[in-house]
This record gives C-alpha cells, sequence and structure tokens, in this order.
C-alpha cells in the first residue's frame, strides 16, 4: 500500500504573531513546525507501517526551502521519502492543484492530510483534492484501520460519530485520536539524512483568494477583580462598560 500524507508548515503555537505594515505576515524569529493535525495523519502512517511493512510512505509539502526542516523530521518520524513542492502555498486551491498534479504522476492507495491547517484553518483541501481525483474523501477522521482489503474509519458528525467501511483510494483529514504524536529518536534522526527529499517545481498555480491586509485582534483590557461582596461596584462597571 502506499501512503501519502501531505503536511503544512505553520508557526508554533507559542509563537508571536505579528504583521509588517498589516501586509505580510512577519516570520522573524517565528519557530515554524509540522501542523498538529497532519503530525496525527503521519504518526497513524507510521503506525500502520509498523504492523505491516509492506506500507511504503512518502510525505509532501508545498513550500519554499526554509520548510525543509520539517520534511527531515518527518522522514525521521519513519516516513519512507519527501518531496517539496517549490511554491509558496496561498490558498487552498492552489495547494490542492499542486497536490492533485503530483498525485497524478505518482499514483497512492490513501492520502492523508490533517482536518484543517492551524495557520489558515480552511479545512477543505483534502476534500478539494478528492474532488479533482474523483476519490472519496472523509474529515475529521478519528480513527483508521486496515480490514484486509478494507478500510474502517470513524469520523465526527454533527449527531455523534459516523463508522464507515469502504475501499481505497481514499483521501482522509485526520485529527485526534487517531493517533498519539511520534517523537524522533536518534536512530530515525540519523537514517533521516540519507533518505530522498526531492524538490519539485510545477510552476505557479491559480489562486482564486487574495489577501488585502492582516490585522490582530484588538488588545483586551486588563481584568479587573471585585471583592464577592461588592456586588453594587460589579454592576456599575458593568453600566458603564454597557454590558
Amino acid at each position: 500500500m502506499k501512503v501519502l500524507v501531505c503536511i503544512s508548515c505553520v508557526p508554533d503555537t507559542t509563537s508571536k504573531i505579528s504583521f509588517i505594515d498589516n501586509k505580510s505576515f512577519n516570520s522573524d524569529g517565528v519557530q515554524y513546525i509540522i501542523g498538529p493535525y497532519e503530525d496525527y495523519a503521519l504518526a497513524r502512517a507510521v503506525e500502520l507501517k509498523e504492523s505491516n511493512s509492506d506500507i511504503d510512505i512518502s510525505v509532501i509539502n508545498v513550500g519554499k526551502e526554509s520548510t525543509e526542516p520539517i520534511l527531515r523530521k518527518a522522514l525521521a518520524i519513519g516516513a519512507d521519502r519527501a518531496f517539496r513542492i517549490n511554491q509558496e502555498p496561498k490558498d487552498s486551491m492552489s495547494v490542492a492543484r499542486y497536490l492533485k498534479k503530483f498525485i497524478e504522476e505518482n499514483s497512492f492507495d490513501l492520502i492523508l492530510m490533517g482536518k484543517e491547517s492551524i495557520d489558515y484553518n480552511s479545512g477543505n483541501v483534502h476534500h478539494l483534492v478528492g474532488a479533482m481525483l474523483n476519490i472519496t474523501s472523509f474529515s475529521p477522521v478519528t480513527f483508521l484501520e486496515v480490514d484486509g482489503d478494507s478500510i474502517i474509519i470513524k469520523r465526527e458528525t454533527d449527531i455523534g460519530i459516523e463508522k464507515i467501511k469502504t475501499r481505497l483510494p481514499l483521501v482522509l483529514g485526520c485529527q485526534e485520536p487517531i493517533a498519539e504524536w511520534k517523537i524522533p529518536n536518534m536512530r530515525g534522526i540519523m537514517n533521516a539524512r540519507s533518505k530522498e527529499l526531492k524538490v519539485l517545481d510545477y510552476g505557479e498555480a491559480d489562486s482564486v483568494i487574495s489577501f488585502d491586509n492582516y490585522n490582530v485582534p484588538t488588545k483586551k483590557d486588563e481584568v479587573k477583580f471585585f471583592d464577592k461582596d461588592d456586588v453594587n461596584g460589579l454592576i456599575d462597571e458593568l453600566k458603564l462598560k454597557n454590558i
């Protein structure tokens, strides 16, 4: 079975976010990581490989050279090879078009992604790729198991958990608790240095969204505390705030 895990390169959740003239993201001092939901997808792929040595795992990212450290980390965790499409990920549609082209050139049985990236949170790349390739897609998937020629998944819906038994090929958007995040060990880190990381140039893909400006949330007022017996003081303050 050939598995493709699509990973995004996103700012660490502890990084301070700022913008340059509200026009572009300020990357100075920002630590980048594999998207947390893609980390779950990768971890489940590696778990499947550990129970079935015939499974082959590729990882792919749309991004510039600065994203290669996260691909090396994915290789250290257990992926067999990595690919980088040498373009900036401008929006969901352009990313989906890049992935479609790559998947058409390199047939895969199972395509795993996170349910969404944590920078733009669009949550629709997996469905776009599935529609472009005419492959069934599901999200958010919280359970994945291989049962002979079939795949068993569970996904969250508005009315509960849905259990589905289906066949490959599939595109899945993953989230916890599908697997536990994996931390690369020293052996994996050393092996990752010799694994293939191939750079692909597909040219510019058409974007359907352009960003006019960025803004950070307005700074909130400091919290004001009241004594438990000062009910009137609390009421007066709420009146001043028109609450």
